[in-house]
């Protein structure tokens, strides 16, 4: 412990000796990293470990991953993404692999390479990896780590002054796959046009989208994204739209249009704000499940995750079953009981996936209490004018309580003001705790809080919820 604690400084360069060090002591170091930072109470260790291992051994993500015999699946997307990893981690669970994931939610490339610390690896009983990783971190692992499947499910407006706009990260995922060998398969969302057109012929594609027109929209969300032809530039005409620019989409001019489903949600039951229940059609027969997760968007997760599981060969009476038994990821529609209150945290990071945890939360037939943070670090994105194409409006008419808290509460409150709520019934509150307790106690009876904050707002809150007993830390929830 003490060689690898003084080590540390020197170990983060990726040049010279030390980039050369035998990776099993590369390992030791990186994995006694993770032990310290939790014993100080520094975190979990989900990232500062990978960051050790890459700074002594470059290379260790591709020398840690190919010791996995099966392989492994990756996972990318704007919204999603942690959700569907956990959903699939658990068809792939059921089928008897012994997997590795960074279920923490650590998804750039030090989270990865954390997650390949994993003890089986080294040992050769864990046989399958599944990531979930960042948009923009995605090529760099891919090129380490070449995927035995590479789901991806959209892409959506997110931190612009990270990420840039969305053609940035698609022109890098398209050379991404160019570099991909054939063996790999794409799981690709039919319903997306921009990952639509990521389809380079080289690869074998599994196709997975909504067709139930019950649950769709015939017209188009004011904040969709991408609604022009990446083949020509052209206007998209949508017959029906589900979650921003997704849906039955074609090009009039150039003839590009949403590609026949491999697997598709034939029929979609949105059960309140506590399931979803799909009838899935797919080559191998139907598949028929409820989960425990909320709203449309889960819909998509439901079949992204089942397509993925297919491609990798599970069965498709494992499948149904394994969705079932996966309860939600940290922070994604994730039910609190405390105090003898109930709370449901929602995460709400863009306007995409604010606007259908909008759509959610409406499902609760009661008077809506709501607690909602924006913050505007780092990980949230420093801009936050994305909270201006968020639909509010549709909430005014239900809301009995409104508490607004973070780095940016005032912007926030402005915000639904100008959506005409009542100034003087909202409640602002700066800190997070104060927020907290604020909401609860303006609670009724036996009704529920729902929580919609930022990336970085949700840790926050529920650091609180962990120190009063009512959650384990985010690095636990496995």
């Amino acid at each position: 412990m003490a060689l690898c604690g003084r080590s540390i400084v020197c170990l983060t360069a990726p040049r010279g000796n030390v980039a050369r060090l035998p990776l099993a002591f590369a390992v030791a170091c990186a994995r006694a990293v993770g032990t310290l930072s939790r014993r100080l109470g520094k975190g979990g260790g989900t990232s500062a470990p990978g960051r050790v291992l890459l700074g002594v051994r470059p290379g260790a993500v591709g020398e840690l991953a190919a010791r996995l015999p099966d392989g492994t699946v990756m996972v990318s997307a704007t919204n999603g993404k942690t959700t569907t990893s956990r959903l699939l981690g658990s068809c792939i669970t059921a089928k008897g692999w012994s997997t590795v994931a960074n279920s923490a939610g650590a998804n750039l490339f030090f989270g990865v390479a954390t997650a390949l610390l994993d003890p089986g690896i080294i040992s050769g009983t864990t046989t399958f990896g599944v990531f979930e990783v960042d948009e923009f971190a995605l090529p760099s692992v891919v090129d380490q780590v070449a995927p035995r499947v590479l789901l991806l499910m959209n892409v959506f407006r997110d931190q612009l002054d990270r990420y840039g706009e969305l053609e940035s990260i698609l022109d890098s995922w398209a050379q991404m796959i160019s570099r991909l060998p054939t063996t790999t398969t794409l799981v690709l969302n039919a319903d997306d046009p921009a990952i639509a057109a990521l389809d380079d012929g080289r690869h074998p594609v599994v196709w997975f989208g909504l067709d139930d027109p019950s649950v769709a929209s015939a017209q188009m969300a004011h904040a969709a994204d991408s609604t022009r032809c990446r083949r020509c530039a052209h206007d998209l005409g949508y017959a029906w739209s589900t979650v921003g620019h997704m849906g039955e989409w074609a090009c009039p001019q150039c003839g590009a249009h949403r590609p026949s489903r491999d697997v598709s949600a034939t029929r979609v039951e949105l059960l309140g704000v506590g399931a979803v229940r799909l009838e899935m059609r797919t080559p191998q027969g139907s598949i028929s499940t409820q989960v425990a997760l909320p709203g449309l968007h889960n819909a998509y997760n439901v079949v992204a995750a089942t397509a993925a599981a297919l491609a990798l060969g599970v069965e498709p009476e494992i499948i149904g079953a394994a969705l079932a038994q996966a309860d939600a990821a940290f922070g994604r529609a994730e039910r609190v009981e405390i105090d003898g209150k109930s709370l449901v945290l929602l995460l709400a990071k863009n306007p995409a996936g604010a606007n259908v945890t909008i759509q959610t939360v409406q499902l609760d037939p009661a008077p809506l209490h709501l607690l909602v943070s924006l913050n505007d670090r780092t990980a949230d994105g420093r801009d936050v004018s994305w909270i201006w194409d968020v639909d509010y409006e549709m909430l005014l008419p239900r809301i009995a309580h409104l508490t607004v808290t973070g780095d940016r509460a005032y912007e926030l409150a402005l915000r639904f003001v100008y959506a005409g709520f009542p100034r003087e019934r909202i409640q602002i509150e700066l800190g997070a705790e104060a927020a907290l307790d604020s909401a609860l106690d303006a609670l009724e009876g036996d009704g529920v809080l729902y929580v919609l904050p930022t990336y970085t707002a949700m840790l926050e809150l529920r650091s609180i919820l962990v120190n009063r007993g009512a959650l384990r830390a985010y690095w636990e929830h496995v």
